[in-house]
């Protein structure tokens, strides 16, 4: 057994199904790092100071790098409409097969990209990838041929698979669990703002064309990849690795955040030593199986457009098959609409404004509630309902209105499912005044919905990956040859919106039955002789989110 030491004390009192009545205490937990002070007592006004300080250093770099991601994977989008097609004779699928190429490698190397980036310093390896995928984003705008356009989305997937897991995991080992989805909104809104971003940059694009000698497609890819590049090299000088090695922070400073992320885990923190069987539980783990797929279904479309051990991961990833949709083919059905090649990349513009701002109201309000589900179902029938416009027989403002919601809708459920299935805290249920290791240990208050961190860094690393495959099935059903209303690739999507809407209350009600059949059994035991069993610590961190104290987040 260990010692937890009480350093500070915030008596609250709670009522658990009108019955129960217990004390919330505070714990703090002793630092590994032996090198490190004991952590301060910090007023909440200091520690607003000290967030706000780290809050500087990681998400504007964290927010450039997303945004930069998106523009890079997305512009071929914009690209289509000024003379890719034909210049590089994208006749029948050969469009939708160079979309796929980088989706299929993408998917590919996610998790072991997630796992080397425990391995190796987060500061040199996220850059590191941005400044490669950049340089291939550049020559991509030099490509005379098909297979050379081929070639350079397979590079361009393989670059980029590490990014968006990488970033997740970086900021859920830097900050409780209560504070991700506002973050993950900031930075989250650097993707969706990205789409405004690439059709300015299109639309201005469009009067150069020829300059050089090159069509307006290849200044797009050269244009936007070398702003990856200096936002590469401006990664490199400013990003942080985890809170134990950072300098910007004085050592107490680092202790309080160490002491901080531990007590969010369980107050005995999580296992970091990897083992295979991290592997097993994440793929087999109902949670990240069933939120991918839904993930999936909101994925699919916004990339398109521009035990229940498996249920929460299928729910989360059926919204990223609706953001790859928007971002792959917004333009091109905005052009169908009868408007000309410039107008149509404008047109792309307010929508993501808009969803950028909702994205980040959402996440500030989910955060404050502690609640997720009801954020990622109502993103999902933004969504579902914008398709159903889109392919109905109605007036063009109609449709472009619908679009608003398509955009909207996805890039508002997308960060909501990843901070839902894998990083997201439980609010306070019970806190039973009992040793921190005793069947009723108090990661019931800071639950939170998959635990470790090889665990954690896998399950992103899938969720992102089963995600993309949203990107696949945008790649293949938006065909130029059913332009200009797209009934194929919208019917798709609403086949994937739909199974979102029915997998992420599903998920929901799991978890509320799960958290009230441990509820009664921590009050049938507090009812009886209030003997409990007691766990070590090594127990708890293995159990993870299978300890009798856990709580999952609704």
């Amino acid at each position: 057994m260990i010692d937890v030491e009480k350093q500070s004390r915030a008596p609250t009192e709670e009522k658990m199904e009108g019955a129960v009545d217990a004390m919330v205490d505070v714990l703090l937990l002793p630092a590994d790092d032996d090198a490190l002070p004991p952590p301060p007592i910090l007023s909440a006004e200091e520690e607003r100071r000290l967030w706000r300080k780290i809050d500087t250093r990681l998400i504007p770099v964290a927010t450039l790098l997303y945004l930069v991601s998106y523009l890079d994977r997305g512009n071929i989008g914009n690209a289509k409409l000024q003379g890719l097609l034909t210049q590089l004779d994208l006749t029948g699928t050969r469009y939708n097969i160079a979309l796929s190429m980088y989706y299929l490698f993408y998917l590919l190397f996610n998790i072991p990209s997630n796992l080397l980036l425990k391995k190796l310093r987060p500061s040199r390896w996220l850059p590191g990838l941005t400044l490669a995928w950049g340089v291939v984003a550049t020559l991509m705008g030099l490509v005379k041929t098909y297979p050379q356009l081929v070639g350079a989305r397979v590079c361009l997937g393989i670059a980029e698979s590490g990014m968006s897991p990488g970033i997740y995991y970086l900021l859920s080992m830097w900050y409780p669990r209560h504070m991700l989805q506002w973050r993950f909104g900031l930075f989250w809104g650097g993707a969706t703002f990205s789409g405004a971003f690439s059709g300015l940059v299109a639309y201005g694009i469009s009067f150069i064309s020829g300059a050089g000698g090159l069509l307006g497609w290849s200044w797009i890819f050269i244009i936007e990849g070398l702003v990856t590049v200096v936002a590469s090299l401006i990664a490199f000088a400013v990003f942080v690795d985890l809170p134990a090695t950072a300098t910007f922070l004085t050592p107490e400073e680092r202790s309080f955040v160490i002491h901080r992320l531990k007590a969010d885990n369980s107050f005995v923190g999580e296992e970091e030593e990897f083992r295979f069987r991290h592997i097993v539980e994440a793929l087999s783990d109902w949670k990240i199986i069933v939120g991918s797929v839904s993930n999936m279904a909101i994925t699919s479309p916004s990339e398109r457009f521009v035990h229940f051990q498996s249920l929460p991961y299928l729910a989360g990833r059926t919204d990223i098959a609706a953001v790859y949709a928007t971002a792959l083919f917004l333009p091109s059905i905005i052009n169908g609409f009868g408007f000309n090649t410039a107008i149509s990349q404008l047109l792309t513009v307010p929508s993501y404004v808009i969803a950028t701002a909702v994205v980040i109201v959402c996440s500030t309000y989910s955060d404050r509630l502690k609640m997720r589900a009801p954020f990622v179902f109502g993103g999902i029938l933004l969504t579902f309902i914008g398709f159903a416009i889109n392919i109905s027989d109605v007036r063009v403002g109609v449709k472009y209105a619908g679009t608003y919601l398509i955009v909207i809708g996805a890039y508002e459920a997308a960060p909501m499912m990843i901070a839902w299935c894998v990083l997201t805290p439980t609010p306070p249920r019970v806190a039973e005044e009992a040793h921190p290791l005793t069947t009723d240990t108090r990661s019931s208050r800071l639950g939170n919905n998959t635990v470790g961190h090889y665990k954690r860094g896998i399950g992103i690393g899938l969720q992102v990956m089963i995600g993309n495959i949203g990107g696949l099935v945008a790649s293949n059903t938006y065909r130029v040859r059913d332009a200009p209303r797209y009934v194929p690739g919208h019917v798709g999507q609403l086949a994937l919106t739909g199974m979102g809407l029915l997998f992420v209350p599903l998920t929901a009600l799991v978890y509320w039955r799960g958290n009230a059949r441990r509820d009664a059994v921590a009050r049938r035991r507090a009812e009886e002789s209030g003997e409990k069993r007691e766990y070590t610590a090594e127990e708890v961190r293995a159990m993870g989110e299978r300890a009798p104290g856990f709580r999952y987040t609704l």
